[in-house]
């Protein structure tokens, strides 16, 4: 395991779907936290960034989009983020990428999958200018 963990943000309305989601990741030793809407995310996030987010679209008070879009207006370091949605259409993909999203996943999620993306993101050399 690397000295440092890679930290997580989930950003999911669901309790289920958090606990889902936290379980598969931290069982992989990443490091998680949880917001419930999209204004929850941004105040963790400008107090200390994370590594990725993983983005429900639809949550009360600020939904996946709009959180997107006001994380990477800040001057802050900026991770990847995985678009996480029972929303299938091609335009809400185009939509979420338009947002600021670096992947997309429909639900029902596989733990497999969810890593998969997790370590690709994670793992991807250098951050873009």
């Amino acid at each position: 395991m690397s000295p440092t963990l890679k930290r997580i943000l989930i950003v999911d309305d669901a309790a289920t779907v958090r606990m889902y989601l936290r379980s598969i990741l931290e069982g992989a030793g990443y490091a998680v936290e949880e917001a419930i809407n999209g204004i929850e995310a941004l105040e963790k996030a400008l107090t200390l960034p994370f590594d990725l987010y993983l983005v429900d679209v639809i949550m009360p008070k600020q939904d996946g989009y709009g959180f997107l879009r006001e994380l990477r207006r800040q001057d802050i370091p900026q991770a990847p983020a995985v678009m996480i949605t029972t929303e299938a259409e091609s335009r809400d993909q185009a939509r979420a990428f338009e947002s600021g999203a670096n992947s997309y996943m429909v639900k029902p999620i596989k733990p497999e999958e969810l890593l998969a993306h997790c370590r690709l993101l994670l793992n991807a050399p250098g951050d873009s200018p």
